[in-house]
């Protein structure tokens, strides 16, 4: 491990102690107070939308700045006045039965993207800080100084309305190891991840609650009933909006039969270009790298870049690239999530057709995201909806626009849960909601009563209430054998303690924590650890002496050796 990894764990391990340290104090705030802060930060990462969105196109050479400001805007503008009236402290809601009480959850660990790097920052400080948790951010490494001063820009705002400052931290060091130790923090309540395939699955597999996204590789399908000239301007407006870098823009577009053709003119009238098959192959040279992995080099590119990169000639003023594609799967390059504006073009006849290729298309990178359809049959869209495996199914729209919320009622998020499917905690979009433990105070309503039949009754057998011992019998029994007892204890034995009576309560019993020796042997171990026994321990300053069949709880498991209390017996 190099000297950066090194730096970047120790950073991240404190990062997490002062953001824990934070997160007590911002936990006590009342609504009014998270409500100001919050607005104060959204409304300073507003004012600086466009040129934080110029800084993230500069760093990135992703999309483009214009759009940049607009997700900029999307997620400090609309993500929080969707969200401002959200109750999130206190009780929350409450009916004659029922009241339901809002918890923060402490340390959100948030990883940050380079394809999205400002727009998601925004959104994550929001969601966490209107839920009372503190955050701390790894940004990916090329898109590090735009996420840094987004952070530092809401911070600020913040810490004039009272938020404190290790409330808001972002990492200044951020590699591989520096974000698996911020993930396995100890004090880390919840992981944010926005990233590859293999850092979801990291986040995952950290063992704390995380909520991960998939890769989208989202389909569209255009049934022939549809309106075709807005059905083809939603997808060149959702595929090309930032270059594609969404994930949830369109990536292939499935096409019923008889409406093919006024959908390639459609295409060709508002900048789609067609490339012939020998153009189509040799971009697909360039699309996957050695390794049969989507090639970064065109990742947010426009069409004339990727072209150029290709050596292929393409009309000027084209928007987007499309190719007939002849299946999917990794004989088929371009079946594949491009995250560009590039689509792959695909001609089916019927509902049924084209619901099962677009199923395929999902299946083959997309489970669980986003799938599109344009149509002007409600009935046609819930049958084609209720057959993917998608947790959004956006109709008449622009995916992208669409499945974070933007032109759809959808809860506005830049964090798209792809559920089971995806191998995703949930399919919702992200919000404040997820941030939050929700306790539940439940009032009885239905009353046990704790009938014995009348046949139940015939069964059990008569008791004598002579055969029932009395408490002076009983009390009188117990003296008796405790005297016979104490009479073989041998004299020169310290005597023992009188007998419990019926009139002397029974004291309990508290093995007493032995002084470690030097060499720690002979020293009895326990059974059950509780956090109380570890407190006291820590107050006689002493040992607890424990084998690995000891049962710790897991608070007493983490003050423990956070104290060096235990010892093996």
């Amino acid at each position: 491990m190099g000297d950066k990894d090194l730096i970047s764990q120790q950073e991240a391990r404190d990062a997490v102690e002062a953001a824990h340290g934070a997160a007590s104090a911002v936990a006590k705030f009342d609504q009014a107070r998270i409500d100001e802060i919050c607005g104060a930060m959204a409304s300073a990462a507003l004012a600086d939308s466009a040129r934080l969105g110029k800084l993230a196109h500069e760093e990135t050479g992703f999309g483009n700045a214009e759009d940049k400001k607009e997700k900029n805007r999307f997620a400090a503008e609309d993500v929080w006045n969707y969200f401002r009236g959200l109750r999130t402290v206190g009780v929350v809601s409450e009916t004659d039965s029922i009241v339901e009480i809002a918890s923060p959850r402490g340390v959100v660990a948030a990883i940050i993207p380079s394809t999205n790097p400002t727009s998601t920052a925004i959104f994550k400080i929001i969601i966490a800080i209107k839920s009372r948790n503190t955050i701390v951010l790894s940004p990916h490494p090329s898109a590090a100084r735009c996420i840094a001063e987004t952070a530092r820009v809401m911070r600020e705002a913040g810490v004039k309305h009272g938020l404190l400052a290790e409330a808001v931290i972002c990492l200044a060091n951020s590699t591989i190891d520096g974000t698996e130790e911020l993930m396995r923090h100890k004090k880390t309540a919840v992981i944010l991840a926005t990233g590859g395939i293999g850092l979801v699955r990291a986040a995952y597999s950290s063992g704390k609650p995380a909520f991960g996204v998939g890769p989208g590789n989202v389909p569209v399908f255009i049934e022939r009933t549809a309106n075709i000239e807005k059905a083809v301007s939603d997808i060149l407006t959702g595929t090309c909006f930032d270059n594609g870098t969404i994930c949830a823009s369109e990536q292939s577009v499935v096409v019923d039969g008889p409406v093919s053709d006024k959908v390639r003119e459609q295409f060709k009238a508002q900048g789609g270009h067609f490339l012939s098959s020998s153009e189509a192959d040799t971009i697909a040279k360039i699309l996957l790298t050695p390794q049969r992995t989507l090639n970064p080099a065109i990742v947010g590119k426009s069409a004339d870049f990727i072209a150029n990169l290709a050596g292929v000639s393409i009309p000027s003023g084209t928007r987007c690239l499309l190719a007939d594609c002849g299946g999917v799967g990794r004989d088929f390059p371009w079946s594949i999530e491009k995250l560009s504006p590039m689509l792959a073009y695909f001609v089916v006849d019927g509902i049924e057709a084209g619901a099962n290729r677009c199923e395929e298309v999902l299946k083959f990178g997309g489970m669980g995201h986003t799938a599109g359809m344009h149509t002007q049959s409600r009935d046609a869209a819930i049958r084609y909806a209720n057959q993917m495996p998608a947790s959004r199914v956006v109709i008449n729209s622009p995916t992208t626009h669409g499945a974070i919320g933007l032109s759809t009622d959808l809860p506005p998020s830049m964090t798209l849960g792809c559920g089971s499917w995806g191998g995703n905690v949930t399919s919702d979009n992200v919000s404040p909601i997820h941030l939050m433990d929700i306790k539940r105070v439940a009032f009885e309503t239905k009353p046990v009563t704790r009938l014995v039949s009348a046949s139940a009754k015939a069964d059990r057998p008569a008791v004598s209430s002579r055969l029932i011992p009395k408490r002076e019998q009983i009390a009188a029994i117990v003296d008796s054998f405790l005297t016979k007892k104490l009479a073989e204890v041998p004299k020169e034995q310290p005597a023992a303690e009188a007998p419990p009576t019926v009139e002397t309560p029974v004291k309990t019993v508290i093995h007493e924590l032995r002084p470690p020796s030097d060499n720690g042997s002979g020293r009895e171990p326990v059974d059950f650890v509780s956090e109380a026994d570890v407190r006291s321990a820590v107050e006689k300053g002493v040992k607890i002496y424990i084998t690995p069949k000891t049962i710790l709880t897991p608070a007493a498991r983490d003050l423990g050796e956070e104290k060096d209390v235990f010892a093996k017996a």
